[in-house]
């Protein structure tokens, strides 16, 4: 991507990464436009932190003019759905999030604590900080469709990469082997305040700070890794493509415990394989 693809508004960074596939930055974290704009139909994949609501609408009435057809959530960590109930409402669209992720997102259970033992950073550091408590989004939530196919979304398919969270998902497009992979892995070193600032490109496994389960993230990598690919959009960092793309997720998925596993925390298994 070249900088003139890259549009600030001020409050939001826009990144179009394909002609019907936008990269928003709130701050930290990327939502994803998915559709066509002379198609007029598109859904809203996360929904960043909460203060960019109206960022957000902004720049979705600048390229569709229409509400869109769904949000689809990856999962449901505080810096993925920090405006969700707003944009739901507001647009009156259902929201789409694995079975699994249920108990998070209707006030059952709350996700386990930041684990600021992992280091590597500032934002390790300060991770017991960021909010983990339930959300509800009442009758709002909708499971995916078991077939695997993506409400509102013609030619992408869901795919379940567990491991930051039980019920996360990413969204893979055969046809062009476009993925949109939430967590399951990211493009910045996410624990490093700096990096984050910087945007800095590096492919690395999930935030560590927020990963309880290793076994299947690195499942989850794995799965990723075997699928035909040539562009990559994050949940943390700038999109990649091609070769570098393809390279690096080949060897995060190929020495995924040197790469990605902190060497301590408090949801590092001892024995690990």
């Amino acid at each position: 991507m070249s900088d003139k693809d890259m549009l600030h508004t001020g409050t939001v960074d826009m990144t179009q990464v394909l002609n019907d596939l936008w990269c928003v930055r709130t701050l930290m974290v990327n939502t994803v436009f998915v559709g066509s704009p002379e198609r007029g139909d598109w859904v809203l994949v996360d929904t960043g932190l909460g203060p960019f609501k109206n960022a957000i609408i902004q720049e979705a009435d600048n390229i569709y003019g229409r509400a869109p057809k769904a949000i689809i959530l990856t999962h449901g960590h505080f810096d993925h759905v920090g405006c969700v109930i707003d944009l739901s409402d507001y647009w009156r669209a259902p929201v789409y999030a694995h079975v699994e992720e249920f108990p998070y997102l209707t006030g059952i259970r709350d996700y386990p604590e930041g684990d600021p033992a992992v280091g590597g950073g500032l934002l390790a550091g300060v991770a017991p900080l960021y909010p983990n408590k339930a959300i509800n989004l009442e009758d709002r939530l909708r499971p995916l469709p078991e077939d695997g196919t993506v409400p509102g979304a013609p030619g992408w398919k869901w795919m379940a990469t567990p491991g930051h969270s039980p019920g996360h998902v990413s969204l893979y497009r055969e046809e062009d082997g476009t993925l949109i992979v939430g967590d399951a892995f990211i493009t910045v070193k996410q624990e490093s305040a700096l990096a984050v600032m910087k945007q800095s490109q590096e492919l690395h496994g999930p935030p560590m700070y927020f990963t309880p389960d290793w076994e299947a993230a690195k499942e989850s990598v794995r799965k990723l890794a075997s699928l035909p690919i040539e562009t990559a959009v994050t949940g943390h960092g700038v999109p990649m493509s091609g070769e570098e793309l393809r390279s690096g997720l080949q060897r995060l998925s190929e020495h995924f415990d040197e790469l990605a596993i902190p060497d301590q925390g408090r949801y590092v298994e001892d024995d690990r394989q």
